[in-house]
């Protein structure tokens, strides 16, 4: 019976992996930092970045850590830029808001989350 109960926990604590936490913002490269400027602008209002909470959106700090995103899609460039794109849901889409320039650097600040 013991050895049920210490499987029994160890299998518990395998599966409370916690997100490592997001870059520094100190610790930011130029794209990155211009990034961080693009999601305040357009994405703060929303969605939380460095806060594991939703706000009117989920939160995004992870979002890459994990293999998918909340709406269960791929997390991968391919599904987040075209999220961000044409919208999903309650989202709407920012396509005509961003250029491409813009969603790169947004894309390179949300990978150190």
């Amino acid at each position: 019976m013991k050895k049920f109960f210490v499987l029994l926990v160890a299998c518990v604590l395998a599966g409370c992996k916690s997100v490592p936490p997001p870059t520094p913002l100190a610790d930011l490269n130029a794209q990155q930092m211009r990034g961080h400027a693009v999601y305040q602008t357009h994405c703060a209002s929303c969605h939380y970045d460095r806060k594991d909470a939703t706000l009117h959106g989920p939160a995004l700090i992870g979002m890459y850590k994990k293999p998918y995103l909340p709406s269960g899609a791929p997390a991968n460039d391919e599904r987040v830029t075209a999220t961000i794109v044409h919208g999903r849901n309650l989202m709407p889409a920012q396509g005509d808001r961003l250029d491409p320039q813009d969603l790169d650097d947004l894309l390179a600040y949300l990978h150190t989350l």
